[in-house]
């Protein structure tokens, strides 16, 4: 029985990209700046002994030639471990994953560079009148949570919702799930995702929320993406082609269009998203993949630029693998990796150009150090290896080898 289990720690960046120069993300490093950060506190080093036995610190150690603050002494990894170079342009989310499924963009995704008065007037133009809207409020690059706070009352007080950007290929709308509506905003969504066409923006991000202006405004778990499809097949498609299951957990799903996707399933917060993947491993048959998005590690923390938050929601990931780990089946494969960096100690609210880990573990698997992978999608095509597929249209499979070859 094969089957792939993929986790995607949103946001874990291992340090800065070659490119790196080039987005002003030189010197960013979310893993690294987290370690360190927590090695000169009072909470003491950063606590991950199961993603330490699964390569994580020592991805981050080849990608930099020294270790961490905190993990200057380390195990030696238990499957294979390295760290990956982005092939695509940008430091979106789409960009990340589908490059991992096989997909290199070989164009940028568009994005709103201005920071005030981010979007073209008739783009807004059409919105209001389509939308049937009395105005928009905001326009321009912001952090969700604190144009929420500046503009939640009179978003409430107008029925103008708030549309905002960032250094992403993103078009937000925030809207207040009981003053304006939930089911109205996720239509406005769909209307803004089909204007946006000529424009090649990546994605349009749902953000309704709660509260009021007393005890002041919170993002509500209803968030939903609607993203552009992958151009071209990818990793998911492939195993639907030969009769396989696609479990898409969390906002997996989103992030491919549903396309490729067997089956969807909602988690909001760390700790429903990792029951959902226990859940999924006993039902998954043979040739299926597993994928789950981890979103809080981006969106919670890295966004906020909550270090310590981001630490120990790391800690609390570690402490529940073992559980998927004893869960795991001959013949299962479990990667993990990231989409991106989001460095919590760098200036702004926006991602960061980084280089992502690979870590690779199975019953059988031989210990392995991959070093430096030139694309995300040489975890893809590993992947589709394992699964016996046919070849992805890009990356090199380092399943393919002898001695990175399942027992």
């Amino acid at each position: 029985m094969s089957r792939v289990i993929w986790l995607v720690l949103d946001s874990l960046g291992v340090g800065a990209a070659p490119d790196a120069v080039d987005y002003g993300d030189t010197g960013a490093d979310t893993f690294g700046h987290i370690a360190a950060a927590c090695a000169a506190a009072t909470r003491g080093p950063l606590r991950l002994p199961n993603l330490a036995r699964l390569g994580l610190p020592q991805a981050h150690a080849a990608a930099h030639q020294r270790a961490a603050p905190g993990f200057e002494r380390m195990p030696t990894p238990e499957g294979l471990w390295g760290y990956a170079v982005e092939r695509a342009c940008g430091k979106d989310t789409p960009s990340g994953h589908w490059e991992t499924a096989g997909v290199v963009l070989t164009e940028p995704f568009g994005v709103f560079a201005r920071a005030e008065q981010s979007f073209p007037e008739p783009l807004l133009q059409a919105l209001v009148e389509q939308g049937q809207l009395p105005g928009v409020l905001g326009n321009c690059h912001a952090s969700g949570t604190e144009i929420l706070q500046r503009l939640g009352g009179e978003h409430v007080a107008s029925g103008c919702p708030i549309v905002y950007t960032s250094a992403d290929s993103v078009f937000q709308i925030a809207a207040h799930e009981q003053a304006f509506g939930l089911e109205r905003l996720y239509r406005l969504c769909e209307l803004a995702r089909k204007l946006l066409t000529d424009y090649n923006i990546g994605r349009v991000i749902a953000r309704p929320f709660t509260g009021d202006t007393e005890t002041g405004f919170t993002r509500s778990p209803n968030r939903h993406d609607y993203a552009l499809p992958p151009p071209t097949p990818t990793l998911f498609d492939t195993v639907l082609a030969v009769g396989g299951e696609v479990v898409a957990i969390g906002k997996i799903g989103d992030i491919f269009a549903h396309r490729g996707v067997s089956r969807c399933v909602p988690g909001h917060g760390h700790e429903a998203l990792f029951d959902a993947t226990l859940t999924a491993m006993t039902q998954a048959g043979s040739g299926s993949l597993i994928a789950t998005n981890f979103v809080d590690f981006d969106s919670v923390y890295g966004h906020r630029r909550d270090v310590f938050g981001y630490a120990a929601a790391l800690e609390a990931l570690d402490a529940r693998l073992p559980q998927l780990l004893d869960a795991l089946r001959p013949g299962d494969l479990l990667a993990l990796s990231a989409d991106h960096g989001c460095d919590p100690t760098w200036p702004g609210s926006d991602h960061t150009r980084e280089c992502v880990p690979v870590l690779v573990y199975g019953p059988g698997l031989a210990p392995w150090a991959l070093g430096r992978r030139d694309s995300f999608a040489d975890l893809g095509q590993s992947m589709a290896s394992h699964l016996g597929l046919p070849s992805l249209a890009a990356g090199r499979s380092f399943l393919a080898t002898p001695m990175t070859a399942i027992a």
